[in-house]
């Protein structure tokens, strides 16, 4: 059976990581800027958007590498070098897409959480505490397994779509690939935005276990471990909120306009 695991690294391929990285420490030096405070950081929708595709450019790229590198094997019959790197790009902004589309949610429960730690301080280690406990329950399902299945293994995604014609063919099959992805790990993505949307340091902790799961063949065994630490982290969170920075209200940034 094809999976991640049989892809080879091409130029293009490399070309992704590196893209990666870049993005990576855009990511970093924006981090520093707005702090890893609750909510927003004082961003609009706007702005918010910009800097959660920075960060999933950060954050996805390396994992989905070898899957533009699977797909540049089925589409190596193109003559130049110039067009299957343009439909390789295509594929990539259509999976990109498919994780800005998720931001729209992740402004909205931002911006919720982030009110909720202004308003009733209180009560918002309960509402983190639910938060992470919806994600480890999610990783626990047969929905995430089956996600998380076409995302270990999207060649058959790839035949699937493979008669699609068009300028937009190959934007098309990124985004329906993406959204398996997003479908796999919107709820990481939510414990991301407990922590606070700009925490470096649970980024990588994130983008490492989304690369663990999709390319180690344990993935599936791991997915379910971090469930069942994040639903322990839980129980813990209300009394002991230090744990969660996005509850730090002292972290919050200045206003930015949209």
């Amino acid at each position: 059976m094809h999976d991640l695991r049989a892809a080879r690294i091409s130029p293009s391929t490399g070309a992704l990581l590196l893209a990666g990285v870049g993005a990576a420490l855009g990511t970093v030096l924006l981090a520093g800027d707005t702090g890893a405070g609750p909510g927003t950081m004082g961003m609009g929708l706007i702005p918010f958007l910009g800097t959660w595709a920075l960060m999933m450019a950060a954050m996805m790229l390396p994992s989905v590498s070898p899957v533009a590198g699977l797909y540049l094997r089925r589409i190596s019959a193109e003559p130049r070098a110039s067009t299957r790197a343009w439909r390789t790009t295509g594929l990539v902004s259509g999976y990109l897409l498919a994780w800005t589309g998720y931001g729209l949610v992740a402004y909205l429960l931002a911006r919720s959480g982030g009110w909720v730690v202004e308003h009733h301080q209180d009560q918002a280690p309960y509402v983190a505490a639910t938060g992470l406990g919806l994600a480890g329950l999610y990783q626990l399902t047969p929905v995430k397994d089956f996600c998380l299945r076409n995302c270990r293994s999207p060649v058959g995604l790839f035949l699937k779509y493979s008669s699609l014609t068009g300028r937009t063919r190959d934007v098309e099959v990124g985004l329906r690939h993406g959204a398996y992805c997003v479908g796999c790990c919107w709820g990481l993505m939510l414990v991301l935005i407990v922590m606070g949307v700009m925490n470096v340091g649970w980024m990588v902790l994130i983008a490492a276990a989304i690369a663990v799961e999709k390319l180690w063949r344990h993935g599936r065994r791991f997915a379910y471990a971090t469930g069942v630490a994040l639903i322990a982290l839980a129980f813990v969170v209300p009394s002991h909120p230090n744990l969660v920075p996005g509850l730090d209200p002292g972290n919050q940034s200045s206003d930015m306009t949209m």
